[in-house]
């Protein structure tokens, strides 16, 4: 017994015989052209329709070339519930890097990742990649903090920037935004 009639009782009804299953039919020479004729005109519906979806894929497409010594950045493949980078969910980031392409490969590119990746393939096609434009605004410059002998440093208040009363249910808290000495205005507290 076939599965089809196993699951739901009955004989499967083929391409070849879509006539009632009581009846018993033999394959004749005419029905076999039939169903020639028949596929013969699907085919051509079915090139435009793939034709077609083409046409729109193809406009989201666009052809990319790197060359050696490049940065790129990675894109990092979505996963439901995965926590990818460090990140979950709408925060997590869609791509990472810059890295060095090292070599290529076909229409694949090998990059010089860091250690962290190391258990990550490091070939990638080029549709998972996309130009670094290298930006002066990038670069951190770094800042010396000076450290006394426990590694500690001392921070002291420079200005209020805001201050307002809060009211809870049976007091009133006073609260304060602070301008520290070692840091920079958006990092206030």
């Amino acid at each position: 017994m076939a599965l089809f009639e196993a699951l739901y009782g009955r004989k499967c009804r083929s391409l070849v015989c879509w006539n009632d299953i009581s009846e018993t039919m033999i394959l004749e020479p005419q029905m076999i052209e039939d169903r020639v004729k028949q596929v013969k005109e699907i085919q051509p519906k079915i090139q435009a329709a793939q034709d077609r979806q083409k046409s729109y894929a193809d406009l989201k497409r666009r052809e990319q070339e790197f060359e050696v010594g490049d940065k790129v950045f990675l894109k990092v493949s979505p996963m439901k519930g995965v926590m990818r980078f460090g990140n979950k969910g709408e925060l997590s980031p869609k791509y990472i890097g810059p890295y060095e392409i090292l070599q290529r490969i076909g229409k694949a590119y090998r990059l010089a990742l860091p250690m962290e990746l190391s258990k990550v393939h490091d070939v990638f096609h080029v549709s998972q990649l996309r130009r670094y434009i290298p930006d002066k605004s990038h670069v951190l410059q770094i800042k010396t903090i000076d450290l006394d002998q426990s590694l500690t440093y001392e921070e002291r208040p420079v200005k209020i920037l805001d201050n307002k009363v809060r009211s809870t249910h049976n007091k009133e808290v006073k609260i304060v935004k602070m301008l520290w000495s070692k840091q920079e205005y958006e990092e206030a507290t």
